[in-house]
Formats: structure tokens, sequence, C-alpha cells
């Protein structure tokens, strides 16, 4: 026989990642032999009676069965004691499923004892006849939700929620979430729109035709041995360098005719979308060095993460097209290229707002507050790069809360004519000047390259330099926690890729928005309308852990980028644990012991505490560390000491990661929200709001770090946050 592919099926490495050592490194020589020639007589490849199944050996023990696609294509579906494979064949079903139009595998009989497994209750005294969880809905309707046929049969005799999660952790992916959000109570119409029609074909599905079910997003194989052996020797991890779901797959390899948006809550994997469609358009891109897509995003901490996944995702020679880095730091280096030995000293926004108290001091100046004025600065008049006083009285000021008339934009307009020269005198400029003054500089070169492009038109034999020098800075441009950029950002990234298809892709979500950056992308030049989706499904946290943190959002409204509505309708987990844990203590100090408790509990495994103030920080590292538990804080730049048991900081420094488990303290009135926002309650009643949903927004990062067991803490009165 000629050489062959063979693929992995997602679902089968589940199993497999259960077999012996031995058998496992009996498949890494397995595939390579297969592939090189399955005729090979030591492989005793056969088909197996009236099926598209075949056998092969793996060893003396295990047999693969694969599934035959046509052509020189096979699918490993499973590998089982020999044993298993040639005998009760109807135990096996294989079929394409007619809304997905993936490939589906089962084994009735795993799936039998998954879901016995799984805690069936022990018959009663007096045995109570159990309403199966799915009496009411028919098998069409089943059907036309996506579940798989052959499990129908099973479905109907559940009458718990284990037996149901036994059958989930062994279901294909679609049936699996159908029946959870059928069990969340979700009615059959919002599933077919939140769950199954993201992820149907458009097209006529022909369940006979496995070579063009093989080329559909629902069908999740891998073929590369290195791809392989990541997802056999690191299992979950490797995971996600290999498989995506069908609505991820859609976004990373779809040809946008502009920029395009992906949103979705904590843990549906807006950034490995973003990971993989960098991949995918490098892998597009013609031959030549040079890094022809930038990859950015607000933290610097996550950007450095970001390099290390898209290494890790798709190697060196990849990562060497992208430039990969955080916003700010882009901003800084523009402006460092355009204006060499001018360089002034920088200031954070702690700083920035620093030099505001003191000129207001200075002014006698008490009707407007230095936070008030440090964002109407950065957010409206350099974010809209405002250049008089005339153009500010015209500006919108969407999101900015406290209306203005015309005296007060006067009044402001003067006040930060003397910030900005006080700033000049000191020899010093803010972030957010070095962002509008790298907007201006990559604003200029885009208008320039518009000029040549017109005169190229008129007379196409001109050539000189000017057009080299003026080409985009990149072709491409991702950005990930969109939502944390300002327009400034906005308008400096617009202007460093031309109009055109593919050429901004924007994941992030608006409910996890800590940094009060309000924008429009629609007018500052980056239309994404109709060229807009959402993820829904959770893969990090528990379906417990996620109801907790949506209530904690309350009935608070969030923008979508776009001047419309952001929602998190059908956002769900097909994971199941405990609830979250809710305690109050009376003091402080008592909360600490009980943080020091719960840490001993969980033994150090993957461990983390966070806290609304940085000064806890310290109290909570000291408590710690006289019971001789290692802690290290979470700075800007990440973990002071990766390998420490337990990993303590702010909401805000926990942006990004993920933890095991959780204790998210000090969440008391006073604290979440913090009690100086309650001034703005009568004052400037807009800006109240305003502050009061970024403060539900970050103890919504915070909640949804965890993954498996959450605790939430307070002394005195809880939060008024909390459910």
């Amino acid at each position: 026989m000629s050489a062959a592919t063979l693929r992995l099926l997602d679902r089968a490495e589940k199993e497999i990642l259960k077999l012996p050592r031995a058998v496992k490194g009996a498949i890494y020589d397995f595939q390579h032999k297969f592939r090189g020639d399955p005729g090979n007589k030591g492989l005793r490849f056969k088909q197996l009676k009236n099926s598209q199944l075949y056998s092969a050996r793996v060893n003396d023990d295990y047999r693969a069965l694969l599934l035959h696609a046509g052509g020189t294509e096979y699918i490993l579906v499973a590998v089982k004691p020999r044993g298993e494979v040639y005998d009760h064949l109807d135990r096996y079903r294989y079929q394409i499923n007619p809304v997905t139009g993936g490939i589906e595998f089962l084994d009735l009989v795993v799936a039998e004892e998954v879901v016995g497994g799984n805690g069936r209750p022990e018959p009663s005294p007096e045995p109570v006849e159990a309403v199966p969880l799915f009496a009411a809905y028919s098998p069409e309707q089943l059907l036309e939700l996506g579940v798989a046929e052959p499990l129908l049969p099973l479905i109907a005799k559940i009458t718990t929620e284990d037996e149901l999660l036994g059958l989930v952790s062994y279901a294909p992916q679609l049936t699996g979430e159908v029946l959870l959000a059928l069990h969340d109570g979700t009615s059959p119409e919002d599933v077919l729109e939140q769950v199954t029609a993201p992820v149907a074909v458009e097209e006529e599905v022909d369940t006979a035709d496995y070579a063009a079910a093989l080329t559909r997003p629902a069908t999740a194989v891998t073929t590369a041995d290195a791809d392989l052996r990541e997802v056999l020797e690191q299992g979950d991890f490797g995971r996600w360098k290999v498989y995506l779901h069908p609505t991820q797959r859609k976004l990373v390899e779809k040809d946008y005719s502009g920029p395009a948006r992906v949103s979705g809550g904590p843990g549906t994997g807006k950034t490995i979308v973003a990971l993989h469609r960098v991949k995918h358009l490098v892998d597009r891109l013609p031959a030549g060095g040079g890094k022809a897509v930038l990859l950015t995003t607000f933290n610097k901490n996550l950007a450095a993460d970001l390099e290390q996944r898209l290494i890790a995702l798709a190697g060196e020679e990849v990562a060497a097209r992208v430039h990969i880095t955080n916003v700010d730091k882009l901003a800084g280096e523009i402006v460092a290229q355009s204006e060499r030995g001018r360089a002034r000293r920088r200031l954070d926004d702690e700083k920035a707002r620093k030099e505001w108290d003191d000129l207001l001091a200075e002014e006698n100046e008490t009707r407007w507050d230095a936070g008030f004025l440090h964002e109407e600065w950065s957010q409206v008049i350099l974010g809209q790069g405002l250049r008089t006083q005339h153009e500010y009285f015209r500006a919108r000021r969407a999101g900015r809360g406290r209306p203005l008339n015309r005296a007060d934009r006067k009044r402001i307009w003067n006040l930060t004519e003397r910030y900005v020269m006080r700033l000049e005198n000191n020899n010093l400029s803010t972030l957010r000047q070095v962002t509008e003054r790298a907007a201006q500089i990559e604003a200029a070169r885009a208008r320039d390259r518009e000029a040549y492009r017109e005169r190229q038109a008129d007379a196409p034999q001109l050539q000189d330099e000017s057009g080299m020098r003026l080409r985009p800075r990149y072709r491409h441009v991702v950005v990930d926690e969109a939502q944390d950029l300002s327009a400034a950002h906005w308008r400096m990234l617009r202007a460093m890729v031309d109009p055109g298809p593919n050429d901004m892709f924007i994941t992030g979500d608006t409910h996890q928005r800590i940094y009060g950056n309000h924008v429009s992308l629609g007018n500052l030049g980056i239309a994404i309308r109709g060229r807009s989706s959402r993820l829904t499904l959770s893969y990090r946290t528990t379906h417990e852990i996620l109801g907790t943190a949506v209530r904690v959002l309350g009935g608070e409204r969030w923008d979508d980028l776009d001047d419309g509505r952001a929602d998190l309708a059908g956002y769900r987990s097909v994971l199941r644990g405990a609830e979250p844990e809710l305690r109050g203590f009376p003091t402080w100090d008592t909360e600490l012991d009980g943080i020091v408790e719960q840490v001993k509990a969980w033994n150090g495994d993957s461990v983390a505490v966070c806290v609304p103030e940085r000064r806890m920080v310290a109290d909570v590292e000291t408590r710690l560390a006289k019971e001789g538990i290692v802690a290290c804080a979470i700075t800007a730049d990440g973990p002071r000491y990766v390998e420490a048991p337990v990993h303590v900081g702010t909401m805000h420094r926990f942006k990004g990661l993920e933890y095991q488990n959780m204790i998210i303290a000090g969440v008391a009135e006073g604290l979440v929200p913090a009690a100086w926002i309650t001034r703005f309650r009568d004052e400037d009643p807009l800006r109240y709001r305003r502050d009061l949903r970024t403060a539900r927004s970050l103890l919504f990062v915070a909640v949804t770090r965890a993954r498996d067991n959450a605790v939430i803490t307070w002394h005195g009165t809880k939060s008024g946050f909390l459910p």
C-alpha cells in the first residue's frame, strides 16, 4: 500500500491519555509505521466486518481503531484492548452530524459506563420513580439541536445531574453543550440560537461524504506527529495548541473585508483565537523577512505571555514575523524614532494625577478634581486629538458622565494648557501624551501614503524612494484585551495598517474594562459593523463560579466598543464544580486568619489571594510568612517568584492570569467599591455610575480568574456587589 494520512480525533485522546505509558509510547511508533506503509505486515491492518472501521496493531495487547475517510485518509478514533476490537462490533457508532457536518465516533459501552459510574444513586428502600431530565424534549427536538442520534436512548434514561455530567465528559462536544444548556433551563429556541447555530454549516450535509466532513471545523483532528505528542504528553495543557472549537476555528480562518472583532466572557478563548489568527495570517504572508504582523495588548505582562504562547503554538519562525509588544511601549518606540535626543521623563497615570493635584492646589481650584481632569484631558482632548479650544467646544464626550457647558469647557481648556506647560517646564510627558504624539506621527504617515498613491495613479511612471519609506508598518494588526485601549491608542493602530481585507482583528470583553477607557471604534475609523462575533463557551471556569461572577455585574448596561450594547447572553461552561464560598469576618485581622486557614486547606495547589488595595498585599504576605507559607506579590512585571506556592496581588494585577484556587479577600463596603466613589453620587451621578461599573468589572475579573474553587471573604459589612 502507498503512504497514508493519519489524523487523531479530538475526543479519542481523552481515552488514550488513560492508557499505560508503554501503550502511549507504542502509539508514537505505530503512527510512523502506518503513515509510511499501512500494509506493513507488522501492523496487521484490516477492515472490520460491514464497516468503515479498520483495526491495526499497536502492540501485542492493543489495537488502533481507524475510520476510513476516503482515499488515503484515516482517522484514529480509539485505541482498545485487542479483545474489545473484534467482539460486539455493534457497540461502535460513527456518523457525520447533519447539523455541524463534523465526524463523530462513539463507543456505546463506554458511554453507558461513564454515565453509570459517575454517581448513579443506590436504590432507596422505598423506590421513587425518577423523572428523566430530558423527558420534556422529543427526539426530533434534540436532533434539530445537534445531539448525536446514537445517544438518544441513553439520554432518555438520565435522571440525575451526575449521570448527565458523566455523559457530557464523553459525548461529542455539541451534544454535551446542548444537554447542559437545556438542563440549566435555557429554552430550545435559545439553545438553537446560542449553541447550535454558531457551529451549524450553511450547506446541505451529505452524511455519507467523510472526505468533505474531514475538512469542516466541527471535525477536530490533528495530523502532525509533534501535535499528537503534545496532546498525549501534556493533556489539556497541550490541547489549545492543537484543537479549536468549531466556532473558534471559523473566526480564525475567515477572510474579512475589513476590521473584525471577537467578544466573549472570561475563559471563552479570545486570546487563543487571537494567537491562532496570528499564525493563520503569518502562514499566508509572502516569502521574505520583517515583522509584518503586529500583536499587541494593553498590559506588558500580557504581552510577554502572548509572546511565549505564540512561540509554543507556532514556533520561532512564525514569531519572527510578528512584532509582539504592549501598546504603550509601541507608542514610546514610535515617538523615540521620530524625536531622537529629545526624550522626556515619562509619568504613569498615578504620577500624572499627582501633577494635577499640585496644579489645582496652586490655582486654588476646588470645582474640579484631579481624577476628572486627568481623564477629560486624556480621553477627550488627547484621545480625540483636539488641537484648539474651538474643537473642544464641539467634541463628543460619550461615556464621560458629568455634562459640561461652554463656560466649563473653557475653564478646563485653560487648566489643561497650564498643565501641559507645567509638564514641559519640568521636561515631563505622560504616557497619554506619548500615545497621542505617536498617533499624530502615524496619521501623518498614512496621509503621506495616500498622497503618494494618488500621485502614482496620475503618473504611474513616477517612481521614488518615498514609496518604500511610506509603506504601512504592518500588513495586519491583531489586538487582544481591546476594551482597555484608549482612543489615542486606536487612532495610532488604525494608521499603522492600510484599510483593507483582514487589516485588523480585535478581541476583548467590555465587561472586563478596568481602566476606564470608553471608545467608539466606528468614530475612530475602525468599522466593525457586520464583522462582529461573540464566543459564549468558557473553558476555564466552572458553571458555579461563572454564575457568581455574572451576578456581581448586577443589572448594569455595557457597551460593545461601537455605540451598541454588549451582554453575556448564552455565556456558559461545560465544567462543573463547587459553589463559591462567601465568608464574613468581624475584622481584617480575623479575615487574615481565615485566609491562612484556607490556604493551608488547599495545600499550595495553584493558590492566589486577591485584594482590593495595595497595602493589603503586604498584610497577606506577612501573615502567611508567619505561618511558614511562602508567598510572593504580583508586580507590574508579574509574580516576583513564579514558583512561590501562593501569589498575592491587587485585583488589577490579576488581569490575564488564572489559578486553580482563588481567595478574593477584602470584598467589603468601603473597599469594593472604594469609599471615594460615593462622593460623586450627588455631584456627578453619571460619573458615579461609570465608576461603579468599573468597580464591578474589577471584581468580575477577579472572580473569573478561578478555575476550580473560589472563596470570597470580607470583614465588617460585605460589599453590596455580592449576592
